[in-house]
This record gives structure tokens, C-alpha cells and sequence, in this order.
């Protein structure tokens, strides 16, 4: 039995909150939440289940946007069709990243944000994240494209930022002369 979760949109003011310090062990609740996360965002990405479910393709999500502003993280990664790798990340921090900038060509989106919104996000092409896993092992990843992008996009939500914050109103799209879009 698949139960679509409750994800908040844009206006609820929990997305705009500073998410504390979750606390480890997590708690069994918590666990089956994010097991619920990953189901939904994998089922998001395979498009048989995405239509029977009526799922927007979605590789991220953070706690907030489930109204409990903790720092928690899930990113469901489709690194080769139909194959996926999970990350899960307890008070993630971004302990390192690259001068390098790059952005998506077809702009973000996010699973709280129901439009489309114009404009690149400049983000870091490769990033270093560190937290626990939900044992509490602290756990450690190198991101690089894609990846990065998702991590530094589910870490603002943490911290009370939507991606189209990021998106300079001045000079909202780039070219490749200058930034590198991927």
C-alpha cells in the first residue's frame, strides 16, 4: 500500500524556518518516514509509477517541507536508468566545494514550489558534505553535477531557503560563456 506524503507548498511558513539539530538515534517514527521519502522519490522517478501514483519526478526532500524543521535530508539518485543510490543525511553540513559554478539549463524545481519558476540557480559544481546516517555513523560524501546541485538544494531547505532565491532577478539566466550548464 503506497500513501503519497503531505508535502508543504511554498507559502506555509515552516519553509522558511532555520531547522534545529535533529537528535540521534533517530526514532523508529522518524525512520519509517524517510523510508516513506525514499519510496515516494523513487516511485517519482520511474515514470510507470509516477503516472499511477500522480507523482512530480522529485530526487530530494527535506524534513521542512514535511513541516518538522530538523535537519534531515533524503536524495534518491538515479546514477544510471533504473538504478538508484539513496542518501540520507542527519545535520548534513557542506564541509568543502569547488570555485567552479554551475547550473541546470532547464532551471530547479521543487517538490514545495507547484509552478515553474524561470531562471538559473548558481550552485557549486562539486561539494563535500558531511553528517550522520541514521544510526548515527557519521557519514561522508564527495557530490559532483547533479548531485552537488540536489545536496546544496535539500541543505537550503534547512535553512529556510527555496531555490528561486538564489535566481538573480537582474540577470536570471547565463550563458554558457559564463557559467556552465549542465
Amino acid at each position: 500500500m503506497f500513501k503519497k506524503l503531505d508535502i508543504l507548498d511554498e507559502k506555509d511558513p515552516h519553509l522558511r524556518k532555520i531547522s534545529i539539530d535533529a537528535k540521534l538515534p533517530l526514532t523508529d517514527e522518524y525512520k519509517k518516514i524517510i523510508d516513506q521519502i525514499i519510496k515516494e522519490l523513487t516511485y517519482s522517478q520511474i515514470e510507470e509509477y509516477a503516472e499511477k501514483y500522480d507523482l512530480r519526478p522529485g530526487m530530494g526532500l527535506a524534513f521542512p517541507q514535511l513541516g518538522k524543521n530538523e535537519r534531515i535530508i533524503v536524495i534518491v539518485y538515479e546514477y544510471e536508468k533504473g538504478k538508484f543510490e539513496n542518501y540520507v543525511f542527519i545535520n548534513p553540513k557542506i564541509t568543502s566545494y569547488s570555485d567552479e559554478m554551475i547550473a541546470t539549463e532547464a532551471g530547479e524545481g521543487c517538490l514545495s514550489v507547484n509552478r515553474d519558476v524561470e531562471g538559473h540557480v548558481k550552485r557549486h559544481a562539486r561539494v563535500t558534505v558531511e553528517g550522520y546516517d541514521v544510526d548515527g555513523n557519521k557519514i561522508r560524501v564527495r557530490a559532483r553535477e547533479e548531485l552537488a546541485i540536489a545536496f546544496q538544494h535539500e541543505i537550503d531547505h534547512l535553512n529556510g531557503i527555496l531555490f528561486y532565491d538564489r535566481i538573480d532577478k537582474n540577470k536570471p539566466f547565463f550563458s554558457e560563456d559564463e557559467i556552465r550548464l549542465i
